[in-house]
């Protein structure tokens, strides 16, 4: 039985953007006839999907410092968080609604100043920040073959803000770039960013989305993607978060939530894109995972 699809429009005042829902749960059904037919392993190519957590497990890395130091800190954990030595390719994921990447209306990819660790301000015309408890964003990208570091491969990140507000999109940050950004890895594979833990909205585990690309300078055009998936925050963590001011919508929020019940990890629980995080609300936090891809 499909999960039940709870969507809020005046949330995300998107209403011209309702396409990219109808969008995820048509690709949702396709990864389930997948792995009904045995095709769990499909080139990543070939279909787009994203994902989120609600497990509860923590890392066991060094606690983060402050937002800098906890990427720094997720840096040295990531070849281990979220992933094993089987190189079993990342779920792919729908992109969703609100991508910025030029697919569905808006394109951040295109605009100069996106290539940046630090993701918590807009930049362009606007520096506002996004407020929120501190995040170090890192991600270990492995060639899906022989789980080698993919040296020289870009990562585009993006993520709600702590209201629940996409950039390019919500009509509150509709002239917001903020929570989005491209890095390219180092020869550990290995690329960070540093920002704020996002929100739970009405009908979705909170989770990061992300895009990998084969390098930095193909990665100005989404149609060059290799990979496409969401970061699942564990439940122990968002609680703890949620508790704290700013996040009062959250706390409602995750009350109807739960892995079984998200419209988009419910088939598997998300086993291949919980982060491991550590850190506190004092320092800050960092979640970090390895993504093995099609390279």
């Amino acid at each position: 039985m499909n999960p039940v699809l709870r969507l809020d429009h005046r949330y995300h005042d998107v209403e011209d953007h309702d396409r990219g829902l109808v969008f995820d749960v048509a690709t949702l059904d396709r990864r389930r006839m997948l792995k009904l037919l045995g095709l769990g392993g499909v080139s990543a190519g070939l279909f787009t999907i994203v994902g989120c957590n609600p497990s509860g497990s923590t890392g066991t890395s060094s606690p983060a410092g402050t937002a800098a130091g906890a990427g720094a800190s997720a840096t040295s954990s990531a070849a281990t968080g979220g992933g094993d030595d089987t190189c079993e390719i990342i779920p792919e994921e729908t992109a969703g609604p609100f991508p910025g990447d030029g697919s569905n209306g808006p394109d951040v990819l295109s605009q100069t100043g996106v290539v940046r660790k630090d993701i918590r301000s807009s930049f362009g015309s606007s520096t506002t920040v996004a407020q929120g408890i501190p995040l170090g964003i890192s991600l270990a990208i492995q060639d899906g073959v022989d789980c080698a570091p993919l040296a020289g491969a870009a990562v585009y990140i993006w993520h709600c803000d702590q209201d629940g507000n996409y950039s390019l999109y919500s009509q509150a940050a509709a002239n917001e770039n903020y929570l989005r950004g491209v890095q390219a890895a180092g020869d550990d594979g290995v690329v960070t960013f540093d920002s704020i833990f996002p929100a739970a909205y009405q009908g979705r585990w909170p989770h990061i989305h992300f895009e990998v690309y084969p390098s930095l300078e193909t990665a100005t055009d989404e149609a060059n993607k290799i990979a496409t998936s969401q970061i699942a925050l564990p439940k122990d963590v968002c609680d703890t978060v949620y508790a704290t001011s700013g996040y009062e919508q959250s706390v409602r929020n995750m009350q109807s939530l739960s892995l079984e019940t998200d419209m988009v990890f419910a088939d598997d629980g998300a086993v291949r894109q919980l982060g491991t995080v550590t850190g506190d609300v004092s320092n800050g936090y960092s979640v970090s995972l390895t993504v093995p891809v099609n390279g």
